[in-house]
């Protein structure tokens, strides 16, 4: 999600930066859902502060043997107030959430616009492609026979999955041992070992939910 100071400080560079994605964003609606949470976040310091000033006057009364039964009632009366402003600051919060978190993110400025990828164009290259004396294969024709299990992929979780087996499956290892091991010795790197599950806070914070 993106940062909502964003959505406070830069509206319209918000607005203008999806419209590039062709992303419709209501920017009216939006402002209108920011206002009503600005007035009543307002109220709701308000009749915190006023509830606690008149908690401490009803100890006062009591430590002076007054009638505290009036002062009872007001701040019965601010607490079913201040309820009633919660749960509507609450409900206002829960819509600017889901406003933005259905938000994609907003490209860099340097990210030229263009309709297809002929509108890309190259930042920089090092080295050249590899000229073969042999007409090259798709890795796909290269796994076939090989341990290569597209179908397989496919069927467990979806297209542009696949399953690896035998050699292929001990070649993966050994890179992602081979980077581990470059990253961590040469680069200054630290290896941490993380739990596979998270919670719905964990993908929130890398954008992978909500799933729109």
């Amino acid at each position: 999600m993106l940062d909502p100071r964003l959505f406070r400080s830069e509206l319209d560079y918000v607005q203008q930066q999806l419209a590039r994605r062709s992303f419709p964003f209501d920017t009216e609606h939006f402002s209108a859902l920011e206002t009503a949470r600005k007035e009543i976040q307002i109220k709701t310091q308000e009749l915190q502060n006023e509830r606690n000033s008149r908690s401490k006057a009803i100890g006062m009364a009591k430590a002076k043997g007054e009638d505290v039964q009036p002062l009872l009632a007001e701040v019965q009366h601010l607490g079913d107030e201040l309820k009633a402003a919660e749960t509507k600051l609450a409900d206002i919060q829960d819509q600017m959430t889901a406003i933005m978190e259905a938000i994609p993110n907003i490209l860099d400025v340097s990210v030229p616009d263009g309709k297809n990828e002929e509108a890309n164009f190259e930042v920089s290259r090092i080295g050249e492609p590899p000229v073969f004396d042999f007409p090259a294969k798709d890795h796909v024709d290269l796994g076939a026979g090989k341990g290569l299990e597209l179908e397989l992929g496919a069927k467990i979780s979806g297209a542009r999955f696949v399953v690896l087996t035998g050699a292929l499956a001990r070649l993966q290892r050994a890179i992602i041992q081979f980077m581990l091991d470059t990253h961590t010795s040469e680069h200054g790197y630290t290896e941490t070992y993380v739990p596979y599950l998270v919670n719905a806070d964990s993908l929130r914070g890398t954008g992978q939910l909500p799933k729109i």
